[in-house]
C-alpha cells in the first residue's frame, strides 16, 4: 500500500511545484518552469493511478480508506486532524481532477509561451491543484473547507491573473467575495452539524446520522437546516441562483484558466459536496426538493442567456453553470451517481470546449467575438474537429458521452416524486437550448463566409502541444459515456455499479421495481432527448447558415426579449442597485464619514489637540529667564505654605448652647 498508506503525496506534489515555480521561476526559462509544473501535476496523476489500482485490491471492510496523519486543532471534544480518506466516490474525482488538470497543464505550455508572468501563472494552477486535491481527498468537514476556501484564493489569483487589467481584477474581486458569501452559510452548516453529531469526520458523523428519522416535507429540523447551509455554499462554488453572477465574469482569466475552473476542478466542488453528504440529504426531502427546483431552475436559466452571447468564452461560461444545474437537478432527485457521472462526463466536454475555444482565439491574435470570425473549419481543421465533438457530446448525441449522462438525469427527473414531470419538461427544454447555442457557436466560429480582415489576421493552427490534449478530450468525450451505455441493454450499469457502495443509502426502497420501471421508459424517454437535440441543431442550421439574415430580424422584432437575455436580465444591474450601492453608501456615509471620522477620529483628535495646548501652555514656563524661574519658585513656595497651613488658618465652628 505505497501510496494508500501516504495520500498526502498526491496534493504534495503540486504544491512543491508551486513553490518551487513561486520561489525560483522568475528567474528560470520556461522549459525549466514547464518541467516543474507539468511533471509535479504529472507525478501526481501517477500516485493516484496507483492509488486506484491498490484501492481496487481493498475488501469492501477496509472501505472508506482513513488515514489520520496528525491532530491539527484540538479544543474540548472538538478534534479535526489531517485526515485523508479515499473511497469510490474519492477515485472518481482523483482520476478527474489530477487526470484534466494534468492536460491542462500541458495545454497552458503552448497558450501562455509568450505571457508575462509564466512563472506566477503556473505557480498559481499548481497550487489551485494543492487546494483541489486536499478538498477531495478530506476525511472531515473541516480539512475540505480549508482545500474549499483555498480554491476560492487560487481562483481569485487566476482570474484576476492580468492584474493591470480593470476588468480583470474586478472579475478576481466579485468571484473572491461572492464565494465569501455562500461559505458563510457553509460554515454555519459545519457548527450546526457539529453541535448536532458531536463530531465533523464524515464517517463517524454519517453512521450516526444514517439510523435516525428523517425530517418530514417542509419541517425544518436539524437535517434539513444544515443541509440547506451546506447548499447555500454549494450555490456560490457551483455557480446556481443567485450566486452564480461570479463565474461568467471569470472569464477575464486566461483561457486555460477558464478550462480549469469550469471543467473539472472548482465549480464541481459543490456538487462533490452535497454528493458527499448524501446520507444527510436524504434525510432532508426538503433540501433534496430546494437542490431540485434551484438546479433546473439555474439550467434553464443559463441556457437562455447563453442563446444571444457573441463571446465564444462567455457562450461556454453560461453553458457551464447551465450544465452544473443540470447535474444539482441528478442530485436533488435523489440520482446521486446519475449527478456525478454528468460531472466526469461534463469536465471530458467542457474541458475540450474551453480548450478549443482558447485554440481558435490563438489562431484569431486574440480574437474572441464569433460575429468576427466565419469559415475557420478548413484553417484549423483538428480544433475544429476537436470542437465538434465536444459540441455533439454536450448537445447528447449517441453515442458520445454527454448522451448517456443527460439521458440518465432525465430519466430519473422523469421519476421523481415531487414535481417529476414540471423537472423533467425544464430538463428537456434546456437540453434544446443547449444544443441549440452551441451549435449556434459552431456555424458562427468555423462556417461561412469570413467577418475578419484577412489581411490582418492570419489564422494558423495551434502547437502540438495544445492539440494534444484536445485529442485525448476528445477521445474521452467520446467513449467516456460507455460506462453506462450496457443500461440500455438491460446490463447493470458500471458507474452507478461502481458507486453503489458510497451511495447504497441513497438508493430507492424498492429497487428492484424501479429498475424495471426505469428499463421501460430510457428508451422512449432517450429517443425524444435525440430529437430535441436534433432539433435544436436544425433551428440553428437554418438560423445561421440557411437564412442568416433572420436572427437579426428575430432581435429586432423581439427587441425586448433580446436586450433582456442580452443584458443577463439585468442581474447584475439588479445587484448594483440593491447590495452593492447600498453598502457602498454606509460603508462612505456612516461608517467611514459618521463612525470613523466625526466619532472615532475626532475623539482621538480632540484628546491629542488637548493635550497639546496643554503642552504649549507648559512649554511656556519654560523661557530660560532666571528672574522668571525665581518668580514662580516663590509662587510654588506660596502654593505649598498654603496648602499645608491651610487645615491650621481655617475658624474652629463652636456648638450652640442649649
Amino acid at each position: 500500500m505505497l501510496i494508500l498508506n501516504y495520500l498526502w503525496i498526491m496534493p504534495a506534489l503540486p504544491l512543491l511545484g508551486s513553490a518551487i515555480n513561486g520561489l525560483f521561476g522568475s528567474k528560470w526559462p520556461n522549459k525549466l518552469i514547464n518541467t516543474v509544473a507539468v511533471g509535479s501535476t504529472g507525478l501526481s496523476f501517477l500516485a493516484a493511478l496507483e492509488a486506484v489500482r491498490e484501492f481496487t485490491q481493498l475488501s469492501p471492510e477496509q472501505i472508506p480508506w482513513v488515514k489520520q496523519y496528525f491532530t491539527w486543532i484540538i479544543a474540548g471534544d472538538f478534534r479535526a486532524g489531517f485526515d485523508l480518506q479515499i473511497d469510490h466516490l474519492t477515485v472518481v474525482m482523483l482520476l478527474v481532477v489530477t487526470g484534466v488538470g494534468w492536460l491542462i497543464h500541458i495545454y497552458s505550455t503552448g497558450y501562455m509561451a509568450h505571457e508575462g508572468g509564466y512563472y506566477r501563472f503556473f505557480s498559481y494552477l499548481n497550487l489551485f491543484m494543492f487546494f483541489m486535491l486536499i478538498l477531495v481527498l478530506a476525511a472531515n468537514y473541516v480539512l475540505l473547507f480549508v482545500g474549499w476556501e483555498g480554491v476560492g484564493l487560487s481562483s481569485y489569483l487566476l482570474i484576476g491573473f492580468y492584474f493591470l487589467r480593470k476588468s480583470a481584477a474586478d472579475a478576481g474581486k466579485k468571484a473572491f467575495i461572492v464565494n465569501r458569501i455562500g461559505d458563510f452559510g457553509f460554515m454555519l452548516g459545519m457548527f450546526l452539524l457539529f453541535k448536532a453529531f458531536g463530531t465533523l469526520d464524515f464517517v463517524p458523523l454519517f453512521d450516526k446520522a444514517a439510523p435516525q428519522p428523517a425530517d418530514p416535507m417542509g419541517h425544518l429540523g436539524t437535517f434539513t437546516v444544515a443541509c440547506l447551509l451546506l447548499f447555500m455554499g454549494a450555490c456560490g462554488k457551483s455557480a446556481q441562483l443567485p450566486l452564480y453572477v461570479w463565474l461568467p465574469d471569470a472569464m477575464e482569466g486566461p483561457t486555460p484558466v477558464s478550462a480549469l475552473i469550469h471543467a473539472a476542478t472548482m465549480v464541481t466542488a459543490g456538487v462533490y459536496v452535497v454528493a458527499r453528504s448524501h446520507v444527510l440529504f436524504m434525510h432532508a426531502p426538503t433540501a433534496m426538493l430546494v437542490v431540485a427546483i434551484v438546479g433546473c431552475a439555474t439550467a434553464f436559466f443559463a441556457a437562455t442567456i447563453g442563446l444571444v452571447q457573441t463571446d465564444i468564452k462567455r457562450v461556454l461560461a453560461y453553458s457551464t453553470v447551465s450544465q452544473l444545474g443540470y447535474m444539482f437537478l441528478a442530485l436533488g432527485v435523489g440520482a446521486f451517481s446519475a449527478g456525478i457521472f454528468h460531472l466526469m462526463t461534463h469536465a471530458f466536454f467542457k474541458a475540450l470546449l474551453f480548450l478549443a475555444a482558447g485554440s481558435v482565439i490563438h489562431a484569431m491574435g486574440g480574437e474572441q467575438d464569433m460575429t468576427r470570425m466565419g469559415g475557420l473549419s478548413k484553417k484549423i481543421r483538428w480544433t475544429y474537429l476537436t470542437m465538434l465533438t465536444a459540441t455533439l457530446a454536450i448537445a447528447g448525441f449517441p453515442p458520445l458521452a454527454g448522451f448517456f449522462s443527460k439521458d440518465s438525469i432525465l430519466l430519473n427527473a422523469y421519476q421523481s416524486e415531487h414535481g417529476g414531470r414540471i423537472l423533467y419538461a425544464f430538463g428537456l427544454l434546456t437540453a434544446l437550448l443547449t444544443s441549440f447555442y452551441m451549435f449556434r457557436l459552431i456555424f458562427l466560429t468555423f462556417f461561412g463566409k469570413p467577418r475578419y480582415d484577412e489581411k490582418k489576421v492570419h489564422v494558423h493552427e495551434s502547437p502540438k502541444s495544445m492539440l494534444v490534449p484536445l485529442m485525448i478530450l476528445a477521445l474521452l468525450s467520446i467513449v467516456g459515456g460507455w460506462m453506462a451505455a450496457p443500461a440500455f441493454l438491460g446490463k447493470p450499469d458500471y458507474f452507478a455499479k461502481f458507486l453503489e457502495p458510497v451511495f447504497a443509502q441513497g438508493t430507492v426502497v424498492n429497487a428492484e421495481a424501479a429498475e424495471a420501471t426505469a428499463h421501460a421508459l430510457e428508451t422512449p424517454l432517450a429517443i425524444v432527448a435525440v430529437i430535441t437535440a436534433a432539433l435544436g441543431l436544425l433551428l440553428a442550421w437554418w438560423l445561421y447558415l440557411k437564412q442568416p439574415g433572420k436572427p437579426e430580424q428575430l432581435a429586432k422584432s423581439m427587441r425586448g426579449i433580446y436586450n433582456t437575455l442580452l443584458h443577463k436580465y439585468y442581474v447584475d444591474e439588479i445587484y448594483d442597485a440593491l447590495v452593492v450601492k447600498p453598502l457602498l453608501w454606509v460603508s462612505r456615509s456612516v461608517l467611514w464619514q459618521t463612525v470613523d471620522v466625526r466619532i472615532i477620529d475626532a475623539t482621538v483628535n480632540g484628546v491629542a489637540e488637548g493635550a497639546t495646548g496643554i503642552g504649549d501652555g507648559v512649554r511656556h514656563t519654560q523661557s530660560g529667564n532666571t528672574r522668571s524661574y525665581a518668580v514662580w519658585v516663590v509662587i510654588g513656595a506660596l502654593v505649598i505654605i498654603a496648602i499645608v497651613f491651610w487645615p491650621y488658618l481655617r475658624p474652629t465652628t463652636v456648638g450652640a448652647v442649649r
